[in-house]
C-alpha cells in the first residue's frame, strides 16, 4: 500500500516537556513519573524499556492524551495535548479489534472518519490487509484468528489511517517467540512505509534492540530516564545476529535495568 498522507518536515514531531505525573491516593499523591523531558523527532522509532511499573506506560497514556500531566506539557507538531489524537494511533497488547466486525470491518471502521467515498474506502481497507499479509483473510472475525493475525489487523487499520505519530505499549509481549520475531519484521517494514513517528513501550531487551533508533532505559518507580542510546545499525535486524555494538548495548540495558549503582554512575 503506497502511503497517501502528506506528510510535511516536522509532522510526528513529539515533544514531553518536563513531566510528572502523580496519582492520587488515600495517603496522599503517589509519583509515578518523576519530571520527564524527550524529544521524538518526526519519522524516528523510539523505544522505552523499563522494569514492571516504572512508569513506562503512563507515560505512552499522557502522550495519547488518556491521562493529563501532574507537571509538564506534551506537544505533537507544537500542540499541547489535551486528550486524544485521532491522528496519534495507539496499539495495545489485547488488539481492541471489535468482534463483531470482520477484519476488513475493522479497518474499514477506523478509516470512515477521513470521509472517504464507499469504494475507496473499501479498496485501502483491502490493500492495509494485503499489507500486514492478511489477503484473503478480509471476512475473518477476530474469534477465528490467531494471537499475531489480530495484531495484524490492528497494525494495518493504525496505519491505514496515516497517523503522524504512533503509540504501541507492549504489543507483541501476548506472542510467542517466533510470531513476536515475525511480528517485527512486519512492524519494520510497515513502519519505513508510512514514517509514522513511533513510541514503543516494552520490557523486551532484545526487542528495543531489534525495532528502535533510539532506547531510553527508566528506573523503577517513581520512574526516570536514566539513560539514552542511539543506534543506526541497518535494518531488518535479527537478535540472532548481533553485531558488536548491539551486544555491548544489550549488556549495558541489562546492567541498568538490575539497578547496579556503580554502572548506573558510570
Amino acid at each position: 500500500m503506497t502511503p497517501t498522507d502528506t506528510r510535511g518536515p516536522e509532522r510526528g514531531l513529539v515533544e514531553i516537556d518536563h513531566v510528572a505525573i502523580d496519582f492520587p491516593g488515600k495517603g496522599g499523591a503517589t509519583r509515578a513519573l518523576t519530571s520527564t523531558a524527550l524529544r521524538l523527532e518526526p519519522g524516528t522509532f523510539t523505544a522505552i524499556i523499563g522494569p514492571s511499573g516504572c512508569g513506562k506506560s503512563t507515560l505512552m497514556n499522557a502522550v495519547g492524551g488518556f491521562l493529563a500531566p501532574s507537571e509538564g506539557q506534551i506537544r505533537v507538531d507544537g500542540k499541547p495535548v489535551a486528550g486524544p489524537d485521532p491522528e496519534v494511533g495507539v496499539i495495545f497488547q489485547q488488539y481492541a479489534l471489535f468482534p463483531w466486525f470482520t477484519a476488513l470491518g475493522n479497518v474499514k471502521f477506523a478509516l470512515r472518519r477521513l470521509g472517504l467515498p464507499r469504494a475507496e474506502l473499501e479498496a485501502r481497507a483491502r490493500a492495509a490487509l494485503a499489507e500486514v499479509g492478511l489477503a484473503g483473510q478480509e471476512r475473518k472475525y477476530p474469534g477465528q484468528l490467531s494471537g499475531g493475525m489480530k495484531q495484524r489487523v490492528a497494525i494495518a487499520r493504525t496505519f491505514a489511517a496515516g497517523p503522524k505519530a504512533l503509540l504501541m505499549d507492549e504489543p507483541f509481549g501476548a506472542l510467542d517467540a517466533q510470531t513476536r520475531s515475525r511480528m517485527h519484521e512486519l512492524l519494520t517494514q510497515v513502519w519505513r512505509a508510512h514514517r509514522a513517528t513511533v513510541l514503543f513501550i516494552t520490557h523486551d531487551v532484545d526487542e528495543a534492540l531489534v525495532l528502535a533508533d533510539r532506547i531510553h532505559v527508566m528506573s523503577p518507580a517513581p520512574g526516570r530516564i536514566v539513560e539514552t542510546l542511539d543506534l543506526d545499525q541497518p535494518r531488518p535486524r535479527s537478535a540472532a545476529r548481533f553485531d558488536e555494538v548491539q551486544l555491548a548495548a544489550r549488556a549495558r540495558i541489562l546492567d541498568l535495568l538490575r539497578g547496579e549503582p556503580e554502572r548506573l554512575a558510570a
